[in-house]
């Protein structure tokens, strides 16, 4: 066993600290395609379009290796996975520096980035407050995923300023340094479970069962057994449909597209980059919420007016004047929504499939998310191609978000500790 750490049990907060640096590092480099569009385009001459295709490689591939990587961490451990999730990114983000064709791109920032993001995600959070906390989990979860939010506001306006100052080269070196110093932060501040070092999870009152000896090969196997558990419930598809909305209406189009949309309006690509920025501070505090109310409330109405609120935004946002006033309350307004859907998703996925399942099938559930917003990121970039305008990719993306919000109140909620998908896990 390890020397004990200091804290006592609040030690656990000290793992949400490291947990959510990592978080960050990945938020930053999900957020930099949208950050690198118009400047790859003026250096390479490649098409919007082109652009866009590595950011959706990228997005969707981070959705994809999620439940992958919360079975990995089952296995294999979570810090290894992390440490290997960062160490990808680095290496990948650095090699971009070499790119000169729009295949580089996607390689890069699509595929390698996308696999190390992965192991980096909200599965990451989900692992974290599952093996660290038996209570104020909810709240935890709202810290966690805010870090997507927060990756947001320290990157964007300092990777536009990198740009506009000395090229986009500046990004992936930015991104790659970031990365390359966490690794050695999570193997110091990250044990792998509170027993390893005297503790107990935070709010326990005795410790859970052991669990049982895994083999990091038995990964695949574990991912794919959740899935076949979780994919026998109606609850595992309208949560996996609705998150494909969530993912749709936030990374994949706002995150990919509005400096690019600000810039087809006027605006300076700083300005814009502000204008995200502005939307991760009041994330940061309406996901930190949205996990206080998903602790006291019924996660289904919060889902129900997160997404009916977020959908009539992005209708009206195309039809504004795109002045400061205008925008400053769309950041606001969007901000406060933007990942608020997280914790109660977790936590419909929680009481549904238990502790063991939950983390795995919520990386499903990552995955519809993740295409979701692949969907977005390359959709819009392609109807604006064609049409000269992002009107029609944000109205389309408003109307899928109040179908999600209809969708969210016809989950059925399971009680707590009577998981569905429980039966027939393996041992």
């Amino acid at each position: 066993m390890s020397a004990r750490r200091p804290f006592g049990q609040n030690y656990a907060w000290v793992v949400v600290g490291a947990t959510f640096a990592a978080l960050i590092a990945a938020a930053g480099l999900r957020a930099a395609p949208g950050v690198l569009m118009t400047p790859l385009q003026q250096a390479f001459g490649w098409a919007r379009s082109e652009v866009s295709l590595a950011a959706a490689v990228g997005i969707f591939l981070y959705g994809l290796v999620g439940p992958f990587a919360a079975a990995l961490m089952q296995t294999l451990g979570i810090r290894r996975t992390l440490v290997a999730g960062l160490a990808v990114m680095s290496a990948a983000t650095a090699l971009s520096l070499l790119m000169t064709e729009p295949w580089h791109y996607v390689a890069t920032w699509g595929v390698l980035s996308g696999v190390g993001s992965g192991a980096v995600a909200m599965v990451l959070g989900a692992a974290v407050v599952n093996r660290w906390f038996a209570s104020n989990r909810g709240l935890v979860m709202g810290v966690l995923s805010a870090a997507t939010a927060t990756g947001a506001l320290i990157f964007l306006p300092l990777m536009a300023h990198l740009v506009e100052a000395g090229g986009w080269r500046w990004v992936p070196m930015l991104v790659a340094a970031v990365t390359a110093a966490l690794i050695p932060v999570v193997l110091l501040l990250l044990p792998e479970r509170p027993s390893d070092v005297g503790l107990l999870p935070y709010g326990a009152t005795e410790a859970p069962p052991a669990p049982p000896p895994a083999r990091a090969v038995d990964s695949i196997r574990l991912a794919f057994a959740a899935l076949g558990r979780g994919a026998r419930t109606p609850t595992f598809w309208l949560l996996f449909g609705t998150f494909f909305v969530c993912g749709l209406t936030t990374n994949g189009l706002v995150g990919t597209h509005l400096i690019s949309f600000c810039g087809d309006m006027g605006l300076p690509i700083v300005q814009a980059a502000g204008l995200l920025a502005l939307m991760g501070v009041f994330d940061l505090v309406g996901t930190t919420a949205s996990g206080w109310l998903t602790d006291r409330y019924d996660p289904r109405k919060l889902l129900f007016a997160y997404y009916g609120l977020r959908g009539l935004s992005l209708i009206a946002l195309p039809f504004t004047d795109f002045g400061m006033i205008s925008l400053t309350i769309f950041a606001v307004f969007y901000g406060l929504d933007w990942i608020a859907t997280v914790p109660p998703t977790l936590r419909l996925a929680n009481e549904t499939f238990g502790d063991r399942d939950a983390p795995i099938v919520f990386g499903w559930v990552l995955v519809g998310h993740q295409a979701g917003a692949a969907t977005a990121a390359f959709g819009a970039g392609l109807l604006r191609d064609i049409s000269g305008r992002y009107l029609e990719a944000f109205v389309i993306a408003g109307a899928f978000a109040i179908i999600a919000a209809a969708l969210a109140l016809m989950i059925r909620r399971e009680g707590e500790g009577t998981p569905l998908a429980a039966e027939g896990a393996p041992a």
